[in-house]
């Protein structure tokens, strides 16, 4: 339309100049002229206008305004008509990708948990679960996945990803966790033919999928971690293919040459750009990398991911509208999301929330392991301690790199003082429930009194259901600071429980899953560096019962023999190193091939 448009003002401009020409082009011609036809410069041609008043000009008497007018309107109907044809084929364009999309269900658990609190800005942390599943329901994921045998088996979850972004959208942090970690699976029913899948502790992660659907991974996340889960992603196997090409592929880096039959990746030594079916190979292999567990498939995994985002903020694979249309088309067939993520308005907000977050702000985990003694050949338990303080950290919105500004610090110091005792209105809510442990029996009435014989006369209780990993204590306004750490100090709360979410119409004091019994808060070991690393009663009650063979995630032994140095006290707030970080902006990672898998 803009060519077009071009092209009619410079034939007007033409008609205006040449007062000879034909009586219909010098009037359509001069009438821009006369309303001071536009330079090259974009500034008005006066001079033509005052030429075009003048008796030797084009416009005739009469009928040349009428004429004028006549072609003015035709040409602004014919725009409408335009620009009204394009809206309605962007309308369809758009129905039809948002068609493209799967939609199911977010949780299908009988307890989801509450939503993170609200920051005091009144952002929200946002924690969506990233799926990648071995459908082989099409004839597509059965070239690509091979195993057609298993086209009418329930899909996997060999893939699972934690997307945490922070509140202020400042930092991301990733937790992977291997397929090969046995977990507790709740309870899940089937939204579609309505089957229920009894809760289970004998299984592996990854057929939490085949209980249901990817609401029933959703929901053993959030029994396995504590973190409230927003939103999911499914892609399957033609869906990484197809998105791989659309971006142009993805550098990948290999210290060896490597050859694995299982997955038929083969690379010679150094660093490659993979698309395709052999994008698909590096995101499925295992044997080829590190020890050929699963353990080195998620660090291929962190691997690629970054990469990637660093090519999609970079722009330069996404230059041409073709490759646009393409990376839509490929998306929007590949992915299968939770209803209330379904529409590409929704994923287009979700793109630049995430957008937003730096490269170098980005912590890409594996959650600590330890062999599971069940099947210590086969299987991996989360590590007790360095699993449980990973997901503290997310669930408290905490970054993983260590480089979040102080929390609260300010407020803090300026808090007003705490009013009486007596003045201080609180509700608290019983937020023990799990998904595996139905809500410790009267906890929010037990502490709403223990807090009145305290002296703070009115505190309530509210018996509304509510499921929280960690018991806080939040205010909808910065003067009530005070008065939340004096409720804090009287319960043995840390003061990383206390926080300010205007979200909130009241104070309010929610006791979470890590405070089952008792008046007073528990206290850990680390309570006097960093109350955050608390563990939660659903993470420390699935693994640290179980013995320990002092085989974990970081190659070393499990286990702390209790002294405390400052190097540790300084990475309290940080992701442990057992849960091998990996930096957004390094280009470096290179992965380790398994010398059987050399050629």
């Amino acid at each position: 339309m803009r060519q077009s448009s071009g092209v009619r003002k410079e034939q007007a401009a033409q008609g205006s100049a040449d007062a000879k020409s034909a009586k219909d082009t010098g009037g359509a011609g001069d009438t821009k002229g006369a309303e001071g036809a536009k330079g090259s410069d974009g500034t008005k041609d006066t001079k033509g206008a005052k030429n075009a008043k003048k008796p030797g000009g084009s416009i005739p008497p009469g009928g040349g305004r009428s004429r004028a007018a006549r072609i003015a309107r035709w040409s602004a109907l014919g725009l409408a008509v335009l620009i009204l044809g394009v809206s309605a084929a962007g309308y369809f364009y758009y129905e039809h990708l948002n068609g493209n999309i799967k939609k199911n269900k977010l949780n299908l658990g009988d307890k989801q948990l509450d939503r993170s609190v609200a920051n005091a800005d009144g952002q929200r942390p946002l924690n969506i679960l990233l799926l990648g599943s071995d459908s082989r329901a099409s004839k597509a994921n059965q070239e690509l996945g091979g195993a057609r045998d298993d086209a009418d088996r329930p899909a996997l979850a060999d893939v699972q990803m934690l997307l945490h972004v922070s509140a202020d959208r400042s930092n991301m942090s990733v937790i992977s966790v291997p397929r090969d970690t046995r977990v507790t699976i709740p309870k899940c029913t089937d939204p579609e033919d309505g089957k229920v899948y009894k809760e289970t502790n004998r299984q592996i992660i990854n057929t939490s999928l085949a209980n249901g659907g990817p609401g029933c991974t959703v929901a053993t996340w959030e029994e396995l971690t504590g973190i409230p889960v927003d939103h999911f992603m499914m892609v399957d196997f033609s869906g990484v293919v197809s998105m791989a090409d659309a971006v142009g592929g993805v550098p990948v880096c290999v210290d060896a040459n490597i050859y694995d039959d299982k997955s038929g990746l083969r690379l010679p030594k150094g660093t490659h750009t993979v698309k395709g079916q052999q994008a698909l190979q590096w995101l499925r292999t295992r044997h080829g990398f590190e020890d050929g567990s699963d353990i080195g498939r998620t660090h291929a995994q962190h691997i690629y991911m970054n990469s990637m985002v660093r090519q999609l903020k970079a722009g330069s694979k996404l230059t041409d509208p073709n490759q646009l249309t393409d990376l839509a088309e490929a998306a929007t067939k590949a992915l299968t999301v939770d209803k209330d993520l379904g529409s590409v308005k929704k994923l287009y907000d979700l793109g630049n929330d995430l957008k937003r977050v730096p490269s170098r702000r980005i912590t890409m985990t594996t959650m600590p392991w330890v062999t599971d003694p069940q099947d210590p050949d086969a299987h991996v338990i989360p590590k007790p301690g360095d699993a449980d303080k990973l997901f503290s950290l997310v669930r408290n919105d905490i970054a993983l790199d260590g480089k979040d500004k102080k929390k609260d610090d300010k407020a803090g110091a300026s808090a007003a003082p705490a009013a009486p005792k007596s003045d201080i209105a609180i509700t608290v809510f019983n937020g023990t429930g799990t998904a595996v442990e139905p809500p410790a029996t009267g906890r929010g009435a037990d502490i709403a009194e223990f807090l009145v014989k305290q002296g703070f006369t009115k505190a309530t209780s509210d018996s509304s259901p509510r499921a929280q990993a960690d018991t806080t204590i939040t205010y909808p306004k910065a003067t009530q600071r005070g008065d939340a750490l004096a409720v804090a100090k009287a319960l043995g709360l840390p003061d990383t429980a206390v926080r300010h979410s205007p979200e909130v119409q009241q104070m309010t004091l929610t006791i979470g899953g890590d405070w089952r019994t008792g008046t007073a808060y528990p206290k850990t070991q680390d309570d006097e560096t960093d109350p955050s690393t608390t563990p939660s009663a659903s993470t420390s009650a699935s693994a640290s019962d179980k013995p320990d063979d002092g085989k974990s995630g970081d190659g070393s032994k499990s286990g702390d023999d209790g002294k405390k140095d400052p190097k540790k006290k300084a990475d309290d707030n940080k992701a442990p190193e057992s849960s091998d970080p990996l930096n957004g902006d390094d280009k470096s990672a290179c992965m380790k091939v398994n010398p059987l898998n050399r050629f």
